[in-house]
């Protein structure tokens, strides 16, 4: 007997007396799964380490990654039962509009210290608050094809695009920014934040800097979803950009978090 697909379960189930299909595994839910799943590791990597020292940035990115690990089980959903309304609006909210600012406030934290970063959290939890309401309640036009990966242009109006375009492009730019900033200065000798109450030590100024591009290279594939569109479609492009970006993210955190350590002043010590 030849097996022509593999499935997650049964092809059927039968529970009261409802037929539930489960779909075949494909490239884009097995990328869905592997997105959450390195999601959650990091999550919970930063979540530790916050316990332990209280660090707020650990704390932004640990928020983040939740938001990622949401975001990634709504799309693995969507992929393998088919695109519907709830899913769609889970997906845009913590995928496409409130995941990188909460990100990008742990790179605010680091460069710009407590003061700055506190500052910026009470206008994110603003954000994050009106933007989920918003995505929540907006009317959505059109019927969704279960079989296509919907699009805020194609099924939302004004409001939730602007604030998608808001959430995902200006966070980028603030990673991608910090992280090539604090390369460079680490490389210059000098300490990698923007202030002196965010100043950290540095063990390997080549592991730092190694790992701050990282960093920088994962924020630009998640942001490059749109690039890959037209090639692998709009599904896949953005199940491999998740992927991927998230996967590189969590190698820069890994790198860098091996070379500093907080301190008074910065050192290399290589």
């Amino acid at each position: 007997m030849h097996c022509q697909r593999y499935w997650f379960g049964p092809p059927t189930v039968n529970s009261v007396g409802a037929r539930l299909a489960f779909s075949p595994v494909t490239l884009n839910t097995a990328l869905a799964a592997v997105s959450g799943l390195v999601s959650l590791a990091f999550g919970l990597a930063t979540l530790d380490r916050w316990l332990r020292r209280r660090r707020p940035h650990e704390l932004a990115w640990s928020v983040a990654m939740a938001l990622f690990f949401v975001a990634a089980m709504s799309l693995w959903w969507a992929e393998a039962r088919g695109w519907s309304e709830p899913s769609f609006r889970v997906f845009f909210a913590f995928g496409a509009v409130i995941n990188v600012p909460w990100l990008a406030l742990g790179t605010v934290y680091l460069l710009a210290g407590r003061r700055a970063g506190d500052t910026t959290m009470r206008a994110l939890l603003i954000f994050s608050g009106f933007a989920l309401g918003a995505v929540v309640m907006a009317p959505i036009s059109g019927a969704i094809d279960p079989g296509e990966l919907p699009t805020g242009k194609d099924h939302f109006g004004v409001l939730p695009r602007v604030l998608a375009a808001v959430g995902s492009a200006v966070p980028a730019v603030v990673i991608f920014a910090g992280a090539a900033w604090s390369a460079w200065r680490v490389l210059r000798g000098a300490n990698p934040a923007l202030t002196a109450s965010a100043v950290r030590n540095v063990s390997s100024a080549r592991r730092l800097a190694a790992g701050n591009v990282l960093v920088a290279a994962g924020a630009a594939v998640l942001s490059a979803s749109g690039t890959f569109a037209g090639r692998l479609g709009a599904d896949t492009s953005f199940a491999v950009t998740l992927s991927a970006g998230i996967s590189i993210l969590f190698a820069g955190f890994l790198v860098a978090s091996n070379a500093t350590s907080p301190g008074r002043r910065l050192q290399r010590n290589e």
